[in-house]
């Protein structure tokens, strides 16, 4: 009897397990690596523009870039791109309005509805055989 391996759920998924042999620990979609790469140059250039200098292990940078990472894939994933959540985002901001501008809308209560007494028709009680 020979038996399928669970791959197939990991490519559906478009994960990155490791090199052959040697699977990471853990599993990551491919956007997650490139947004990672992405950023920590990103915070490396700032940190360079800002100080004039590299380090040699950029600590900060690679933290700064885990935590904005994780931030991202809280509101993107496959159900959501990164552009429907751009694109929803600048709309946000562009459109929204402020409280002051917004009228409220009265409330009715069953006190101020009255019903006259012909639209309303008698309760009849049938009986049941």
């Amino acid at each position: 009897m020979r038996l399928r391996t669970d791959d197939d759920i990991y490519r559906a998924r478009l994960l990155y397990l490791g090199p052959p042999g040697y699977t990471l620990p853990v599993h990551l979609p491919y956007g997650q690596y490139g947004a990672f790469a992405a950023l920590l140059a990103l915070f490396m250039l700032l940190h360079w523009a800002f100080t004039g200098d590299v380090d040699l292990f950029p600590s900060i940078e690679i933290s700064l870039a885990l935590v904005a990472t994780s931030l991202i894939f809280r509101y993107v994933d496959a159900d959501r791109p990164a552009t429907t959540v751009l694109r929803t985002l600048l709309t946000d901001w562009k459109h929204t309005r402020d409280a002051g501008h917004e009228a409220r809308i009265p409330a009715f209560t069953t006190r101020s509805i009255r019903l006259r007494p012909t639209l309303v028709e008698p309760v009849r009680i049938e009986e049941r055989l």
